[in-house]
């Protein structure tokens, strides 16, 4: 997965404009702590990153 994809996703269910704020704001615990932006910019694959904003979302078995 990449970048773009994992953006289109978190979009996808938050909107665009929220997915923003909430990927620079929501602290993860299954990022070591960290929001979506901070585990992007330290190099987290973007699959572990979206399994971690999956499972956060409660999101159903088919989105993962």
């Amino acid at each position: 997965m990449r970048e773009g994809d994992l953006r289109l996703r978190l979009a996808s269910h938050l909107g665009e404009a929220y997915s923003v704020m909430w990927s620079d704001t929501v602290v993860l615990e299954r990022l070591g702590h960290r929001t979506v932006s901070e585990a992007l910019a330290g190099g987290t694959p973007c699959k572990e990153i979206w399994r971690a904003a999956w499972e956060a979302l409660e999101l159903p078995l088919a989105e993962r």
